[in-house]
């Protein structure tokens, strides 16, 4: 049973969603994703009036004269949901968790695809996929997700005691799964605090048969360090415990450059993969801003390159 705390949590996280997913946000998101629903036909004949980036160039050689290529549109969108819920998703000092960070995001995108008439699936991921909600419409759909991202607690066997090791994020084991259970291409929010390596294999391959797009969550204090004295830290996946003297000016100054270079090598990771990426954080208004940010900026790379297209 859902405590009443909880079940009011969940309801301003679906009446704050539904109010955020606007009809001028709707439209972001549809202009943005709307080339993922459209699958190529056949080719024929080019005739006046046809639009010239779909001349296929390679058949127009061989025949001599222009073939176009055809297109069908798909009915619907599909948006797949990869959420983090590895145990560093429960910090924040904002009075929010990066985990109720990523269940507003998940309800807001799950709003925008229920607006645009596309179903919405949720993976939800530790160190393995811990539950998978298949792809479905409407408003009771979209509670689910918000009340199972919210609420999911990692299998028992992960739980651990202070000071021994936890859960660790594990992308691969999302990303496999992900390509296993969906199978026509579809629109794919990676969302987490990135707390692993080791899986440009696997995003490269999800990358080449989806549109994935990777959201970053943090809290301000795990950009710099407060001039506190010594403190005692913990990882909150691997257990592993130290001291800092937060005071001294040089380890303040090395964690930051530490985050920053992380932050570095993941950004030139996605550009590797070609996928789309932005960073959300626990304070107020970080999770709206962010999204119309990227959703606009993608919008105008994309007029970019259709303009660029001869």
């Amino acid at each position: 049973m859902l405590s009443p705390e909880l079940i009011k949590k969940i309801k301003h996280i679906q009446l704050k969603a539904g109010y955020q997913a606007t009809e001028i946000l709707a439209g972001e998101y549809s202009s943005v994703f709307k080339g993922v629903g459209i699958e190529f036909d056949e080719v024929r004949e080019y005739l006046p009036g046809d639009d010239v980036r779909t001349i296929d160039w390679n058949v127009t050689a061989r025949m001599s004269h222009p073939f176009v290529k055809v297109f069908r549109e798909e009915r619907e969108m599909t948006l797949i949901l990869m959420v983090d819920v590895s145990p560093s998703q429960i910090f924040g000092t904002t009075g929010r968790s990066k985990r109720e960070v990523a269940a507003e995001l998940a309800a807001v995108l799950a709003f925008l695809a229920i607006k645009s008439h596309d179903k919405v699936g949720l993976i939800i991921f530790s160190n393995e996929v811990e539950l998978y909600i298949p792809p479905k419409k409407g408003r009771a759909h979209i509670w689910r997700i918000i009340r199972e991202v919210l609420t999911h607690e990692p299998k028992k066997e992960f739980h651990r005691e202070p000071g021994q090791p936890g859960t660790v994020t594990d992308l691969n084991s999302v990303l496999d799964y992900m390509l296993k259970v969906t199978k026509r291409k579809s629109t794919c929010f990676l969302i987490s605090d990135f707390f692993t390596d080791h899986f440009e294999k696997t995003l490269r391959l999800a990358a080449n048969r989806h549109d994935v797009v990777c959201v970053r969550v943090e809290d301000r204090r795990e950009l710099e360090l407060v001039p506190i004295g010594f403190a005692e830290f913990e990882d909150s996946e691997t257990g592993e415990r130290f001291i800092l003297d937060t005071s001294d000016e040089s380890v303040r100054t090395l964690f930051k450059n530490t985050h920053n270079n992380d932050k570095k090598e993941e950004r030139e990771l996605f550009k590797r993969c070609k996928i789309g990426h932005f960073t959300i954080g626990t304070g107020d208004d970080q999770v709206v801003s962010p999204l119309i940010t990227f959703l606009r900026e993608r919008n105008r790379r994309l007029k970019v390159s259709h303009k660029g297209v001869k």
